[in-house]
């Protein structure tokens, strides 16, 4: 059974820096997308960072969070984490990590990010 943990994050203040990380169990994903999502009370979720299957060369951000934020991912240890730098209120939200191969998605459960003025 395939199980996605995200933690990481926590309140901080606006310029502050986080690490968010998400952990798979359950099988191997080199070949799955990896990204994060987030979603702020009332709005949808968006998409925020991505990275592209195996070596992870292809990266995608959102306009909201280029230049601020990192994704990186480690195919050994099943693993893909968003360096969050320069954190704006606007960021408050909660975070889901996810993986996706052709037709085959697994979220996890999200992790609050809070951030104060």
């Amino acid at each position: 059974q395939v199980q996605l943990v995200d933690s990481g994050g926590g309140m901080v203040q606006a310029g502050d820096s986080l690490r968010l990380s998400c952990s798979a169990s359950g099988g191997t994903f080199s070949r799955y997308t990896m990204g994060w999502f987030r979603q702020a009370p009332g709005k949808e979720r968006e998409l925020v960072a991505a990275i592209s299957w195996g070596r992870g060369t292809s990266k995608y951000y959102s306009d909201s969070v280029k230049g601020r934020f990192t994704i990186s991912r480690d195919n050994a240890q099943n693993t893909v984490e968003l360096q969050m730098s320069g954190l704006k209120p606007e960021d408050t939200a909660i975070y889901y990590c996810y993986f996706r191969y052709r037709n085959t998605a697994y979220w996890g459960r999200g992790t609050q990010v809070t951030v104060s003025s």
